[in-house]
């Protein structure tokens, strides 16, 4: 089983364009492969407008955990407050000589970052930890296959936990149902979600686009991919609207020795397909994004079946 990872240094290159092209490919395409999809973009998921898939199963995902004081057991000692770093304690209202219960303690959620220190040092052993659910993630089923997902909540934090949930969830799928490829919409930049996405990667494909943005943030995220050691080809999307970008990328990716496999031209079905929530591919297969794209995932198809050997 081989699991490809589609990145990109920035977001708006095109990610999960190219993803959900993918997904119709492998599934329906000249020399169809069974696949798993995830979508590993939790904290912006939105493979799923494209699928349309039907939901299977809902999980909490439980993220951190925030400090909770007893009422009952707080004797106002302000030992918590002291040793709080994020101001997080909340000590009793001026005007009302108490808040929430007890005498007056409690803990912003907002605030907390969940390091415990309080609760270590509470001489009365009135706080404790309580983890909090941070949003969800879901098994469904698409017409292209099965697809692992997430959502996020708005201010949570441990996406990279989360990517790992779903790669780890599709990754059992793929192994009980003897797929022979995950197909991974990875999050963009550099970061833990990057990180989490990419571990344990065949072959990471990257979408640039040539604009100075893009062309710098392709080079940070090749860096990431070489210091892992993740096999990583590039494609260009939009890569006639700047043939000067083009060149630049051609270059970097010649110093670092990483093989530049398709050019996806810009073209206005793509914005059709996504409006009518169709992978381009299935909407227009002779448009001349389509065609690209066509041509870059037999590249890769062959490359997960033969690694390293040149196909191109």
């Amino acid at each position: 089983m081989k699991q490809l990872v589609i990145l990109s240094g920035k977001g708006g290159t095109g990610k999960t364009s190219v993803a959900a092209a993918f997904a119709h490919l492998a599934c329906e395409g000249p020399s169809p492969l069974r696949a798993v999809l995830a979508d590993a973009d939790v904290d912006a998921a939105n493979l799923e407008l494209v699928l349309h898939p039907q939901r299977l199963e809902t999980h909490d995902f439980t993220g951190g955990s925030v400090a909770v004081i007893d009422p009952e057991r707080c004797q106002g000692c302000e030992v918590c407050e002291q040793v709080c770093h994020f101001d997080a304690i909340l000590p009793p209202s001026p005007q009302s000589g108490s808040a929430a219960g007890g005498e007056g303690y409690a803990v912003d959620p907002i605030a907390c970052d969940g390091c415990a220190a309080c609760v270590y040092q509470c001489p009365e052993q009135a706080i404790r930890m309580e983890p909090q659910i941070a949003g969800c993630w879901y098994h469904s089923e698409s017409r292209f296959g099965m697809l692992f997902h997430a959502n996020l909540y708005p201010a949570q934090e441990n996406s990279g936990k989360l990517v790992t949930l779903v790669k780890q969830n599709a990754r059992l799928c793929a192994l009980d149902g003897d797929y022979p490829i995950i197909i991974v919409d990875g999050p963009p930049g550099i970061g833990c979600p990057v990180i989490s996405a990419a571990a344990g990667a065949s072959l990471a494909l990257i979408v640039a686009e040539p604009t100075v943005a893009g062309i710098h943030d392709l080079e940070r995220v090749l860096q990431t991919t070489i210091h892992f050691r993740i096999p990583a080809l590039v494609v260009i999307n939009k890569a006639d609207i700047y043939p000067q970008g083009v060149v630049e990328i051609e270059a970097v990716c010649a110093e670092l020795d990483v093989e530049l496999i398709g050019q996806i031209p810009f073209d206005p079905t793509v914005t059709e397909a996504m409006l009518n929530g169709e992978p381009v591919t299935a909407y227009r297969a002779e448009s001349p994004s389509s065609q690209a794209l066509i041509a870059i995932w037999q590249i890769v198809s062959a490359w997960l079946v033969s690694p390293g050997e040149p196909h191109a």
